[in-house]
């Protein structure tokens, strides 16, 4: 997948696309058959498929009092959109000037000038442009104008009895839950959260359990403070199955600013501090709590590891 970038890269002439739009955080199943259209699209038109996004969620320079929380990091969102076989991807920095961009003038800078796309596929709920006041019909209604089709993709649901359509907003609910499993449903994979171990108290080696701590990046969705299985991938590549918490430890503090990521790689010893890991979110354990001491905290710690196991089929 070729990497563009707005307002400085542009296709050859000769080159045209059939592509799409969206913010695409988290890159789940109602994106990935909006992606199957492009593709589809493209061979039938014989053209190359392109996806249009941006390097920050919309809604964090027109409304950052309420913008939702991210998940996926723009370097995600990039690894799992190459992963869906696209040609190209264009990247929007998303700015108050380009807030401002009415939708003709969009649709003409970016699909017309940089990409030349002779399709453009989007979903049902699709909005764009200044104030989102551009949607399907209006897309319609520009490619009548300029000669470009536009193929609307229904909502999909994760599966036929599901309370909703699969969106970003629907897995941030499930993650804000504790229901990793269901956000796992809807994305297509186990929900993945990143970042660099730092040293922490280092209170879970004294009891047996030594952990690798991560901190909450403040734009990220996490999962609502419990404990969880799930797998750790270090920096090497290699695989292991976690215990994992998510939370503020209020066994040892009373009023902890942040949660944090802190994760027991199994039958592991070994030094990760300042290396890169992944950690993806398999199924809920417990909701975190305080407990009266150490010794009560081990014995708890204990089973919480013998349920990841025989969640994960680990050992």
């Amino acid at each position: 997948m070729e990497l563009l970038h707005d307002q400085r890269d542009r296709l050859p002439a000769a080159v045209s696309v059939a592509a799409t739009v969206g913010v695409f955080d988290g890159v789940h199943l109602g994106h990935q058959e909006v992606f199957s259209q492009v593709a589809v699209t493209a061979a039938r038109l014989e053209v190359a498929s392109a996806v249009v996004t941006f390097d920050i969620h919309p809604a964090h320079v027109v409304r950052p009092e309420n913008a939702p929380k991210l998940l996926t990091t723009l370097d995600q969102k990039l690894e799992l959109l190459e992963a869906q076989g696209l040609d190209y991807a264009y990247v929007i920095h998303f700015d108050e000037i380009r807030a401002g961009t009415n939708p003709e003038e969009f649709v003409e800078q970016v699909f017309l000038d940089a990409l030349h796309a002779r399709a453009i596929v989007v979903g049902e709920d699709f909005h764009f442009g200044k104030g989102r006041s551009g949607n399907v019909d209006e897309m319609i209604r520009l490619g009548r104008e300029w000669d470009f089709e536009v193929v609307p993709v229904e909502l999909i649901r994760h599966r036929s009895d599901a309370p909703e359509p699969v969106s970003s907003t629907a897995i941030r609910r499930a993650l804000a839950g504790g229901d990793v499993a269901r956000a796992a449903r809807m994305l297509g994979r186990p929900y993945e959260v990143r970042g660099v171990v730092v040293r922490g108290e280092q209170r879970g080696r004294t009891i047996g359990f030594p952990t690798a701590n991560i901190p909450a990046p403040p734009l990220m969705a996490w999962p609502a403070d419990a404990v969880y299985s799930g797998w750790g991938i270090l920096d090497d590549g290699s695989r292991r199955g976690c215990a994992i918490n998510i939370g503020r430890r209020p066994t040892f503090h009373e009023h902890a600013e942040q949660s944090l990521l802190e994760v027991h790689f199994m039958d592991f010893d070994g030094d990760l501090y300042d290396r890169e890991v992944r950690v993806e979110l398999i199924d809920f354990i417990r909701s975190e709590r305080k407990f009266e001491g150490i010794d009560q905290l081990a014995e708890q710690l204990a089973l919480d590891v013998a349920q990841a196991r025989s969640q994960l089929g680990w050992g």
